[in-house]
Order: C-alpha cells, then sequence, then structure tokens
C-alpha cells in the first residue's frame, strides 16, 4: 500500500525579503488519485506585502505528527462474506442492462468478483484504504478480453464500494469479538 508524507517547504523568491514576502507550502504526497486539483498558485499582486509566520504551520505539523492512524490488515472472513454480497448485488446492478452485456454478463462478473475479492484480501485494511486501483484493473482486464461494458461494469462496482464498503468493514467490527 502506498504511503502518504507531509512535508513544510519554504519558497524563497529571488528578490529582496522586504519587496516579497517568503512563501510557506504545506506539500502532502500520495501515491494514491487526487481527486481534487489544487487552485492555481497566487499572483504576485494577490500576495500580502506581510511576511508569513511559519511558527503555526511547524507546531501544527509536530502536534500531527506524533498523531499515526495504524491502518488493520485485511480480514479474510470479511473479504469472504463481502466478495459474496459484492457479486450478488453487482449482478443485480448489471443483469438491469441486459443489452449492453448479452451473453458475457457472467463473464463480466467473474472478473470484477475476482479483483474484488484479490483486493479484499491483500489490501483492504478498512475505511480509508479503499483504493481506485482495483477498479481501473477491472476496466483494463474488461477491455483486454474484449467484454462489452467495461466502463459501465467498473464504474458499478466503484460506486458500490464507496456506498458500502466502509460500512459493512465498520459493522463486520462491531461484532466482532475484540
Amino acid at each position: 500500500m502506498a504511503s502518504s508524507s507531509c512535508s513544510l517547504v519554504s519558497i524563497h523568491p529571488p528578490l529582496t525579503p522586504a519587496k516579497i514576502p517568503t512563501s510557506t507550502i504545506l506539500i502532502l504526497r500520495n501515491a494514491g488519485l487526487i481527486l481534487n486539483p489544487p487552485p492555481p498558485p497566487p499572483s504576485f499582486s494577490t500576495l500580502s506585502s506581510k511576511p508569513i509566520s511559519i511558527k503555526p504551520f511547524l507546531s501544527a505539523l509536530r502536534a500531527s505528527h506524533s498523531q499515526k492512524y495504524v491502518y488493520h490488515d485485511p480480514i479474510p472472513k470479511f473479504a469472504e462474506a463481502e466478495t459474496q454480497k459484492f457479486k450478488a448485488e453487482l449482478f443485480n446492478k448489471l443483469s438491469k442492462d441486459k443489452d449492453k452485456f448479452g451473453d458475457d454478463l457472467d463473464s463480466v462478473i467473474d472478473v470484477c468478483v475476482k479483483i474484488f475479492n484479490d483486493f479484499l484480501h491483500n489490501e483492504y485494511g478498512g475505511p480509508g484504504t479503499l483504493l481506485v486501483e482495483p477498479f481501473t484493473d477491472m476496466f483494463v482486464a474488461l477491455k483486454e478480453k474484449k467484454l462489452p461494458g467495461a466502463p459501465v461494469a467498473a464504474r458499478a462496482s466503484l460506486l458500490w464500494a464507496q456506498n458500502h464498503l466502509g460500512h459493512d468493514w465498520e459493522v463486520w467490527n462491531s461484532n466482532s469479538p475484540k
């Protein structure tokens, strides 16, 4: 699983600090997909003439640095149960569009279920660990096998996972003995 990192960078413009303030930028690095692009950088005319203090940023960074969230390992029994639920619900969703899938519906579902099952067994560790890669893998695998409806199946799979997987994990773990 990809790790995330955070660093604080000071950018010193080539002009003198009295004329243009030092900018402090908090950079977040994550190997996952960025869903919202960052806003465009401000122009020099919109920058304040007052220098920016990095003390609040550093104290917030130090405070959050010690608060690490530990993701759980995948749970095989959860993966099996969730895969069966996913398969049944994906079949119900995709069978409504028989014209698109025709006789290949079972093959499309089998490809999606195998990839989803592998992801749950090997990578999913609860809310916050849902990645986009298994769903792009579904799309690519369906296209490579020349099966119909790759975009529809991959999107339906992703939407189902976004709407159910985190909640089902929480329910599963709240019912498990500790």
